[in-house]
């Protein structure tokens, strides 16, 4: 593992909570969102992560985070019985998005920290770098 490795870890962790974070945030803006039809209906997106690994001798050692894509859920639309609502169907339904605001909500704490607790290694990092350098020149 080279001695700049951990910036491009915490940095490709970084990149991925805040990949994670803009799906979080789509979600919870669409969460009362409402159609006139199933397939109109915004699904939930979510983040797809994968460990990257480096190749060390024999052994494989973490190498940063990918992001592999952002997925739709395949949960169904909620239905509700609204005639008056503009955009109610033929049956007087209207359909919005299966997300529940407590999971977004933790969902966002969880990515949020996890990005901040990489920040902190990118700064301790930093940190004890310029340390090391400085004892050279004493």
């Amino acid at each position: 593992m080279a001695i700049f490795d951990v910036f491009n870890i915490a940095g490709s962790a970084m990149n991925a909570q805040t990949i994670r974070l803009n799906t979080v945030a789509s979600n919870m803006a669409n969460a009362d969102s409402v159609s006139g039809s199933p397939e109109e209906t915004y699904r939930a997106r979510h983040a797809v992560f994968s460990a990257m690994m480096n190749e060390v001798g024999n052994a494989q050692t973490g190498g940063g985070v990918k992001v592999e894509g952002i997925i739709e859920s395949e949960a169904e639309p909620l239905v509700r019985y609204e005639p008056n609502h503009p955009l109610a169907d033929a049956q007087g339904r209207v359909y919005s998005p299966s997300i529940s605001t407590v999971e977004e909500m933790s969902n966002m704490i969880s990515a949020s920290r996890t990005y901040q607790n990489n920040v902190e290694v990118f700064n301790t990092s930093k940190q004890l770098l310029l340390r090391t350098l400085n004892i050279g020149s004493n």
